[in-house]
C-alpha cells in the first residue's frame, strides 16, 4: 500500500505476529506497507487498520476457510457441538481470526471473553459514570446539633428523648414551660438539621461496580503476563490499553465526590438503578460484561481456538456422545476443563475422563482424554484419546488408541499418494504414530512386558466414507488394528459402526486379531485351554488328606485316553462329605508318577498349592462318576458343574457369550454323569431359551414365542453379531 499524500501510514492488526508482519519498505524514491499475512489452521474473519497519526483510515475485512472443512457445515456444527457440551471451551484469547457472538444469559465467562465485553463496553461505562457524578441521586438526611434552648424549635422524638434523660438542662424562668408549681426553659438541646447527601446505597453500588470492574482489569492483566502466549514479552499494546481502563477507572474513585462515599453492605433492590439516568445504563453495561458469549452473532468479535486444536476436542467430546446414546453413564462430573487462564481448556490428566456401564453385560467402558502413560521402558506416551474396555472373562482391559490429526492427504493426482492408495486418506507419518503409541505402551506382568493397547487408529477430517472402505488404510485395521478412519460432523457412521463393534467383541475375539509376538499367541491358546482334570472325592478323610499332603490319586483303570494332557487337578466333593460340596479347590500339577494304593495301581498327581474356588461350583442336580476334563478358563468362570462340560467349540463360543451376559447359566447335558454326557442340548438364561441343534447346524435363541435361527457357520464367521442377537433380545422387553 503506497501513501497518495506522502503521509506516514501504518498498519494495525490486534494480534501481534501480524502487526508486525506488516511494515513501511523502501522501494526508491517511494515508501509502501508491505508484509505477509500467514493464518495457519485459524479460521473466520480477520480486520486490519490502515491509520494515520493514530486516526483510522481504513478498515479490512478478511474472511479465511479452512481447506478441510466444509465451512458453512462441518465447521459451524463442530463449534455448535463443542460448544453445547462444554460451555465457552471453543473461546480464545486474542487469535489472527474471530467469529460473531452475542451475549449469553447463562454460563460461567471466562477472561477472554470479559476482555471482548469490556473492550466493546468500557468508554460508554466512564460517560455513564460521569454522567453520574454531575446528576447524582443524593437524599436529605437528617442529623442533630447542640444549641442554646431559645433555638430550639420543633423537637422530634429524638430531641424530646435527649431532654428527658437530662433534668439538669432545665432553668426557672419567668416565662416558660409550667410543670407543677415551677415555669422552667432548657439551656441547651438537640436541634433538627437537614442537610444533602450523596451517600446513598445507590451511589454505593456503583462504586461498588467499579472496584469490581478493576479487579477483573487486574486479573486479566496478571493472566496476560502469566500465560506466556508470545515468544516475545506480551503485547505491550495490550497491557497498555488494560492498563489505560484501569487508571480511569481509579482516577474517577479518587475524585471527591467518590471519596465521600461508602462500602456497600447490603444488596440493593431500587428504581433508581434501573430507571435513572447514567445509573440505568452503567449497571446494564455491568450485568452485560459479567455475562458470557454464544457464537452465532453481530456485536463482539470473539476469538476462537484453532481449528486443529477445536477438531482435538471435538473428536473426544463426539465419541463420549456416541458412547451416551447406547451405553449408560456412570458419572456427570466427567469432564474437567481448567478456567485459571484467559481461556478455557479440557484438563490433560486422569481426570478427564467419560465412564459408562454396557446396559446388559455391565462391562465399563471408560473414554480418557490425553491419559499419559508413565513408568514405560522408553519415553511416556500421551494419546489424544483412549478407549479401555473391560471384558468378563478377562482380568485386564482392552485399550484402544483414536488420535485426532487435522492433516489429509488428498491424492493429488499423479502424486505418490495417489499411485499407491488411489483416494484421499490420513498421512502416512500419523500412520506410523499410530505404530508407535501401539507398540510403546506397555505394562509389566509378573517380569515379561505386555502390550495394553490393542489398537490404534487415526482419526481424519474426511467425508466420503463409503469411497474411504476401499482405502488400505482402512482395511488394514481388520489386518493388524492399525489404520485411519474418517470423522467429521456429517461423516460418523464407520466409527459409530466401530466402536459398537470393539464393545460387543468376546475377549477371545480381540486376542485373536491382535497382533502378537511369534509365539506369543500360540502361548496364549496354550494357557487358555490348559486341561484341568476334576477328580472325584467320595469321603471326608481322602478329602482332608489331599488338602494336607498336596496330592490327588485316581486308580489307573479309570482313566481314559487324554488324561495326560491335564496340567491342573481339581477336586470334586461329592454330596453327604461336608455341608459344602462341588469342586472346591484346584491347582497346577508338578509331578505325575505311579503309586499303589491298596494293592490298587493308581496315578499320583503332586500339586503345587491347592488354590480355593470363589464361589463353589455347585453340582445342581450333576454328578461326577470319577473324573472329568476341562479347561482351567471354565474352571476359573463356573458357577455350576454342567459348565465344565463342553466338547464342542460352538458350545464354548456360546457359553462364553452367555457368561457376558449373566453369572447365571442353566445347562441341560444328555446325561446326568458328566463323564457320560456327550452334548448340550440347550442354554437357558433369565427368560432366554438357547437350543443347540447338530442336525441342522443351528442355535435357536427362544424368548416369549419369539425365534431367531444362527447357523453355526455364521457363529463361526461373525460371532459380534451373534453376541448382538443375544444383546437384543435380553434388552428387548
Amino acid at each position: 500500500m503506497i501513501p497518495k499524500t506522502g503521509k506516514e501510514l501504518s498498519f494495525y492488526h490486534e494480534h501481534p505476529l501480524l502487526r508486525q508482519a506488516v511494515s513501511f519498505v523502501k522501494l526508491g524514491a517511494q515508501k509502501m506497507l508491505m508484509g505477509n499475512l500467514q493464518f495457519q489452521n485459524e479460521v473466520g474473519l480477520s480486520s486490519f487498520e490502515i491509520r494515520c497519526d493514530k486516526e483510522t483510515l481504513l478498515t479490512v475485512t478478511l474472511e479465511i476457510f479452512p481447506t478441510k472443512l466444509d465451512y458453512k457445515n462441518d465447521y459451524q456444527k463442530l463449534l455448535e457441538e463443542v460448544n453445547d457440551e462444554i460451555y465457552n471451551l471453543a473461546y480464545h484469547f486474542i487469535r489472527k481470526t474471530y467469529q460473531g457472538a452475542r451475549l449469553k444469559l447463562d454460563g460461567q465467562p471466562s477472561k477472554a471473553e470479559f476482555y471482548r465485553l469490556i473492550s466493546k463496553h468500557f468508554q460508554s461505562f466512564l460517560q455513564n459514570i460521569i454522567r453520574i457524578e454531575q446528576q447524582p441521586h443524593h437524599q436529605l438526611q437528617k442529623n442533630y446539633e447542640k444549641a442554646r434552648g431559645d433555638q430550639l424549635k420543633k423537637l422530634d422524638s429524638t430531641s424530646r428523648s435527649y431532654l428527658r434523660k437530662r433534668s439538669n438542662v432545665f432553668v426557672d424562668v419567668e416565662s416558660g414551660i409550667s410543670i407543677g408549681q415551677r415555669n422552667v426553659m432548657p439551656r441547651e438541646g438537640m436541634r433538627i438539621k437537614k442537610e444533602l447527601s450523596y451517600d446513598t446505597n445507590e451511589n454505593r453500588y456503583v462504586k461498588w461496580m467499579m472496584e469490581r470492574v478493576i479487579h477483573k482489569l487486574t486479573d486479566l492483566g496478571k493472566a496476560v503476563v502469566k500465560q506466556k502466549r508470545f515468544k516475545e514479552e506480551p503485547d505491550p499494546e495490550l497491557l497498555e490499553k488494560i492498563e489505560t481502563m484501569i487508571k480511569k477507572l481509579q482516577s474517577r474513585l479518587k475524585s471527591p465526590f467518590w471519596k465521600q462515599i461508602g462500602t456497600l453492605d447490603r444488596s440493593v433492590m431500587s428504581l433508581v438503578l434501573q430507571m435513572a439516568p447514567g445509573y440505568r445504563d452503567a449497571f446494564k453495561i455491568y450485568l452485560t460484561i459479567s455475562k458470557g458469549l454464544q457464537l452465532q452473532g453481530k456485536v463482539y468479535q470473539m476469538s476462537l481456538k484453532d481449528v486443529a486444536t477445536l477438531y482435538e476436542y471435538w473428536t473426544f467430546l463426539k465419541l463420549g456422545q456416541i458412547l451416551g446414546r447406547k451405553y449408560q453413564l456412570v458419572s456427570q462430573d466427567i469432564v474437567q476443563v481448567s478456567r485459571d487462564g484467559l481461556y478455557v481448556n479440557l484438563e490433560a490428566n486422569k481426570t478427564a475422563k467419560r465412564e459408562f456401564i454396557h446396559p446388559v453385560t455391565k462391562e465399563k467402558i471408560i473414554l480418557t482424554y490425553q491419559k499419559k502413560e508413565k513408568d514405560l521402558p522408553t519415553l511416556p506416551q500421551i494419546p489424544d484419546t483412549t478407549l479401555s474396555i473391560a471384558k468378563k472373562g478377562n482380568d485386564g482391559h482392552f485399550n484402544y488408541i483414536f488420535d485426532a490429526k487435522y492433516r489429509i492427504d488428498y491424492a493429488q493426482k499423479g502424486s505418490f499418494y495417489e499411485n499407491r492408495y488411489h483416494t484421499p486418506g490420513p498421512m502416512e507419518d500419523d500412520i506410523n504414530t499410530m505404530h508407535r503409541y501401539r507398540d510403546s505402551i506397555v505394562a509389566a506382568n509378573d517380569g515379561p512386558y505386555e502390550r495394553t493397547a490393542f489398537g490404534a487408529y487415526v482419526l481424519f477430517p474426511w467425508w466420503d466414507e463409503h469411497a474411504y472402505q476401499g482405502h488400505p488404510f482402512y482395511q488394514s485395521i481388520d489386518k493388524v488394528n492399525i489404520g485411519g478412519l474418517p470423522f467429521l460432523p456429517n461423516a460418523t457412521d464407520l466409527v459409530e459402526q466401530f466402536v459398537e463393534r470393539l464393545i460387543d467383541k468376546s475377549p477371545e475375539e480381540i486376542q485373536a486379531e491382535g497382533i502378537l509376538p511369534k509365539g506369543t499367541l500360540k502361548e496364549w491358546k496354550s494357557s487358555l485351554d490348559d486341561m484341568v482334570l476334576v477328580g472325584l472325592v467320595s469321603g471326608l478323610e481322602d478329602y482332608q488328606r489331599f488338602v494336607r499332603e498336596r496330592y490327588y490319586s485316581i486308580a489307573v483303570e479309570k482313566l481314559k485316553k487324554g488324561w495326560q494332557e491335564a496340567k491342573y487337578v481339581a477336586l470334586y466333593v461329592k454330596g453327604g462329605v461336608m455341608p459344602e460340596h462341588g469342586v472346591v479347590v484346584y491347582g497346577r500339577i508338578d509331578e505325575v508318577y505311579p503309586v499303589v494304593i491298596d494293592e490298587v495301581e493308581s496315578m499320583k498327581f503332586q500339586v503345587n498349592h491347592w488354590i480355593n474356588l470363589k464361589p463353589i461350583i455347585k453340582p445342581v442336580h450333576y454328578g461326577i462318576a470319577s473324573y472329568v476334563l476341562t479347561t482351567l478358563n471354565s474352571l476359573k468362570e463356573a458357577r455350576e458343574l454342567p459348565e465344565l462340560f463342553m466338547k464342542s467349540k460352538e458350545e464354548m463360543v456360546i457359553w462364553r457369550m452367555l457368561r457376558r451376559v449373566s453369572d447365571r447359566i442353566k445347562l441341560d447335558l444328555d446325561d446326568t454323569d458328566l463323564g457320560q454326557a456327550t452334548q448340550v442340548r440347550e442354554y437357558r438364561i433369565k427368560d432366554i431359551l438357547v437350543k443347540m441343534n447338530r442336525a441342522e447346524r443351528e442355535i435357536v435363541f427362544l424368548k416369549d414365542g419369539a425365534e431367531q435361527v444362527v447357523s453355526v457357520e455364521e457363529l463361526e464367521r461373525n460371532p459380534t453379531g451373534v453376541f448382538r442377537v443375544l444383546t437384543g433380545m435380553v434388552s428387548s422387553g
